[in-house]
C-alpha cells in the first residue's frame, strides 16, 4: 500500500467539498528577509514598523503577497500538484494584516467543475480561506486551475461553472483597524503621489525590469512551501524547462511597480487576474499600470485605487492583439485594490 501523494486528478473533486490544507506554518521576520530579498520590495508600510506606528498600526505587517504566497502554498498538495495551468483568480480580500509571529493555515471549497472538450484534463474553481491559528480569517480568494485527469477520456462530473463578480466592491473593502494615514510622512515614503494625483485612465510605465534566474524562482517557490510539479521537475513539460510559479511573476510585478506606485501601500483585493503567457528562467520582467477606478475610504485619510498591473517582456502599454488574444509578451494581468494616501 503506497503512502506518499501522488496528488489529486480531476476526477477526484467534487462540488461543494471542503479540503483542509496541510500544514500550518508560523511566520517569521526571516520570511519577510527572504521576500524583500527575491523581489526589489521597499513600502515603507512593510519595511519600517516605525512608520507603520504612525499610520496607526502596532508593527509593520508582512508584505501582503508574504501572506498570498504562504496560504497559496499550503492548498497546492491538494489543488494544483498535477496542475496543467494556474488559469485566474477573483473575489480576493484581504481582511486583516499579518504579522510576525502568526500562524497560517488554509482551507478550500470545491465551487465548480468542468471537463475540458478533448477529455484529457478539466478546470477545477475553488474557494480558498487563509486563517490564524484561532480560526480568525485573514485571506479569501477564488482560484481556478487546470486539473490532469488520471484515466483521460473517461466520463467527468457534470459541469458547473460559478459566476463570479467582475471587481470586488469599494464598499467591501476591508481597511485595517486603526489605519491613519492623516500624518503619512511622503519623505519616508519614497514618492510625494497622493491618491488624488491618480486619474482614471491614467497609465504608468515603472521603468525598471528583473532577469528571472533559476535558482532564484525556485528558491521562492520552496519558501512558499509550493510542490507543484512543474516548477521544480525538468521531465514535466515536453520542452524540459521549469515553469516559474506565476506568484513569483506577481511579487516581481508589485516590486517594481513602486516606481510611481510607491504610496500603493496595501493591498486589500484581488478582483482578477490572468497568468497570460509562461515565465521562464532567463526572462527580463518589467511592468505597468492602469489606474481603473478610484474610491473613498471610511479610514482617515485613506482613499483606494483599482489598478490593473501587467508583467511583461515587451514594451509597456502593449496588452493584447486584434484578435483580442494576449501578446505573447505579456506574463501577467492582475486587477487589484490598494489603499493610498489622499
Amino acid at each position: 500500500m503506497t503512502k506518499t501523494n501522488a496528488g489529486r486528478f480531476f476526477e477526484d473533486y467534487r462540488l461543494g467539498e471542503v479540503i483542509r490544507h496541510g500544514v500550518p506554518r508560523t511566520l517569521s521576520g526571516g520570511e519577510r528577509a527572504l521576500y524583500h530579498a527575491l523581489y526589489p520590495a521597499r513600502g515603507a508600510l512593510c519595511s519600517s514598523d516605525a512608520f507603520a506606528r504612525s499610520c496607526g498600526l502596532p508593527a509593520s505587517p508582512f508584505d501582503d503577497l508574504i501572506v498570498f504566497h504562504t496560504v497559496f502554498g499550503k492548498t497546492v498538495p491538494d489543488v494544483s500538484l498535477n496542475a496543467v495551468a494556474n488559469l485566474g483568480y477573483a473575489e480576493g480580500r484581504w481582511l486583516r494584516p499579518v504579522f510576525p509571529g502568526e500562524t497560517l493555515s488554509a482551507e478550500s471549497e470545491v465551487i465548480g467543475l468542468r471537463q475540458l472538450s478533448n477529455g484529457k484534463a478539466g478546470v477545477v474553481w475553488v474557494r480558498t480561506t487563509g486563517r490564524d491559528a484561532q480560526g480568525g480569517a485573514v485571506l479569501e480568494y477564488v482560484r481556478w486551475v487546470m486539473v490532469r485527469k488520471r484515466a483521460p477520456g473517461s466520463d467527468g462530473p457534470e459541469a458547473m461553472v460559478p459566476e463570479l463578480a467582475n471587481a470586488v466592491p469599494a464598499e467591501r473593502l476591508v481597511v485595517p483597524e486603526g489605519l491613519d494615514f492623516t500624518g503619512y510622512d511622503f519623505t519616508l515614503a519614497g514618492e510625494p503621489h497622493r491618491w488624488g494625483d491618480y486619474e482614471i485612465g491614467e497609465t504608468i510605465d515603472h521603468v525598471d525590469g528583473v532577469t528571472v534566474e533559476e535558482a532564484e524562482h525556485m528558491l521562492a517557490t520552496r519558501l512558499w512551501q509550493n510542490t507543484a510539479k512543474l516548477h521544480f521537475d525538468a521531465t514535466v513539460r515536453e520542452d524540459g524547462r521549469r515553469l516559474i510559479y506565476g506568484g513569483h511573476v506577481i511579487s516581481l510585478a508589485r516590486a517594481l511597480s513602486f516606481n510611481g506606485l510607491a504610496n500603493a501601500q496595501m493591498i486589500v483585493a484581488l478582483n482578477a487576474g490572468a497568468h497570460a503567457n509562461p515565465c521562464f528562467a532567463g526572462d527580463t520582467v518589467r511592468a505597468w499600470s492602469e489606474v481603473l477606478d478610484k474610491a473613498e475610504t471610511g479610514a482617515p485619510g485613506v482613499g483606494a485605487l483599482r489598478l490593473r498591473l501587467v508583467a511583461t517582456k515587451g514594451a509597456a502599454f502593449e496588452l493584447k492583439g486584434a484578435d483580442g488574444k494576449y501578446l505573447p509578451e505579456v506574463l501577467l494581468d492582475l486587477d487589484y485594490w490598494a489603499l493610498v494616501p489622499v
